[in-house]
């Protein structure tokens, strides 16, 4: 289900240059959320005709018709950061670049933001445990038989996103995601979690946009400029940790030069996974098809629709033009 509504502002603040965290009351779209979809959010002062402020009412009911300030015309798609289901919240960080996240970032406690969500697909980890040998050395005897792991792999304010995954496969397991390997001592010397995070930036300052250290996961840092963590891409820290503690899923986000980087160490490592794509967004529902993008196979591909289809498709489908 889909929803619309007016979200009352619970909190508001800045986490880092040019980057805020808005917490939303809306508690059906906390309900329904998972980790991957995201928000379409009006950004100006409008109110929606004939419903009452703060009513959630689904899209089928009410289609998507307004009243009131035009500007910006379009809504902004935004990632949903985390979302608490008891208290029947979600949250977006956002970056300020235009004059809709200038506007959005107006917002005070107490006001209201209208919010259409949640949508796309998101991610989608496996459920049940997958057979995996050691990917460094081809032919290795399949000795991780049953091993339970996934590596959540993200850069810049890709990870966004990746946070809401990484707390609901670390800390709310669903079937089928266990740490198995719960006390088994890894290259490291120290238990293994089932989430890894492997989390890049430029510098140390934009880790800490998002701070994964409160979750029950392994983390590995990257920056490219040497600030925190493995100096260099964090394809290239994925790649040396999972020959030594391997995983069975990958999970992705962020520019496309990393993501592109990482398929190919996917393919080479014979592991599977997913992506979550970034594209300019119109309608957010597929209508538009401005968001297109090539799925499939080099030679046999179709477009589909990122705000539709996706954002999260499986990593070997994506084409890269």
């Amino acid at each position: 289900m889909t929803y619309i509504t007016d979200a009352k502002v619970v909190s508001h603040r800045r986490v880092a240059a040019g980057c805020r965290r808005l917490v939303l009351a809306a508690p059906d779209i906390a309900q329904a959320v998972k980790p991957g979809q995201f928000l379409h959010v009006r950004c100006d002062g409008g109110t929606r005709a004939g419903h009452p402020r703060g009513a959630p009412t689904s899209v089928g009911r009410i289609g998507l018709g307004w009243v009131g300030s035009a500007d910006p015309l379009l809504r902004r798609p935004l990632s949903v950061h985390d979302a608490d289901r008891e208290r029947g919240t979600v949250t977006i960080l956002y970056r300020v670049v235009g004059r809709g996240t200038g506007l959005l970032a107006e917002k005070r406690t107490g006001e209201r933001v209208n919010v259409l969500g949640p949508l796309g697909r998101g991610f989608e980890p496996p459920g049940h445990p997958r057979q995996s040998g050691h990917p460094c050395q081809p032919g290795h005897p399949r000795q991780w038989v049953g091993h339970r792991r996934v590596a959540i792999v993200g850069g810049g304010l890709g990870v966004v996103p990746l946070f809401f995954l990484a707390r609901e496969l670390s800390v709310g397991v669903p079937p089928g995601i266990q740490p198995a390997n719960a006390g088994t001592p890894g290259h490291s010397g120290v238990p293994r979690r089932a989430v890894a995070v492997f989390q890049g930036a430029r510098t140390a300052a934009e880790l800490d946009v998002v701070d994964f250290s409160i979750l029950p996961v392994d983390l590995f840092t990257a920056t490219d400029d040497g600030s925190r963590g493995h100096a260099g891409s964090v394809v290239e820290l994925f790649l040396d940790t999972v020959c030594h503690e391997p995983v069975d899923w990958v999970s992705a986000a962020g520019p496309p030069g990393m993501l592109r980087a990482l398929a190919g160490a996917l393919e080479t490592l014979g592991l599977s996974g997913e992506f979550s794509l970034e594209e300019r967004m119109g309608c957010g529902i597929g209508a538009c098809v401005c968001c297109s993008c090539r799925i499939g196979t080099p030679e046999r591909w179709e477009y589909r629709r990122v705000c539709a289809d996706g954002p999260v498709f499986p990593a070997r489908e994506v084409v890269w033009e």
